[in-house]
């Protein structure tokens, strides 16, 4: 069964930003349950987040994990020459003092003028709209990460956020473009796929 897209994304949208804040403090501390156990993530250095915006599953704790560990936090910086994601490294002290800027599609960013390519990655951890059983994910729409991961074909290990409801157990139609998980974690699952 294949989904329209456009009221799939509508949907959701609406479903992700009716999750109340004691729902997303239980998911969050849910998947970070999870993601320390993960072997990938316990072995990687170098880690690249978001910064919750749009009723994602919310990242502080997995950042503050990281930063505790010894772990190297990177924010993705839209490229407006190339639509792609630059990773800059942040500081905790920049992380607790919200030293970002706006960008006008609505999320915060680091301020930086150049960041790492995203294959200097050991895991990148992805927000989605959605994820099928075959890991085809689907984002908000601008294609930032399909774009961007589609000049990284072996590194970093592709690990997407949601909440249970944003597992769909039916296929998602996957376009030539479309750059699939190697892993999805939701509160309750933790899926692997071959890409």
């Amino acid at each position: 069964m294949l989904y329209d897209l456009n009221t799939l994304r509508k949907n959701l949208r609406k479903q992700r930003c009716a999750v109340n804040q004691f729902q997303q403090k239980q998911s969050e501390q849910a998947v970070l349950n999870q993601l320390i156990r993960i072997p990938e993530f316990q072995q990687a250095h170098k880690i690249g987040l978001y910064l919750h915006a749009f009723g994602e599953i919310h990242t502080h704790k997995i950042t503050e994990y990281c930063f505790a560990h010894g772990k190297a936090v990177f924010l993705p910086m839209i490229c407006n020459m190339n639509q792609r994601l630059a990773w800059v490294q942040i500081s905790q002290h920049q992380y607790r003092n919200k030293r970002f800027s706006h960008h006008p599609l609505g999320m915060k960013e680091p301020m930086a003028a150049r960041g790492l390519h995203v294959s200097k990655l050991d895991v990148l951890i992805m927000p989605l709209l959605a994820c099928d059983d075959t890991g085809t994910r689907i984002g908000m729409g601008g294609g930032f990460y399909d774009k961007t991961l589609a000049t990284a074909a072996k590194r970093p290990y592709r690990l997407g956020l949601a909440h249970d409801f944003q597992l769909l157990h039916c296929n998602i139609q996957r376009e030539a473009w479309d750059q699939p998980l190697d892993g999805l974690l939701t509160p309750q699952h933790f899926l692997r796929f071959k890409r």
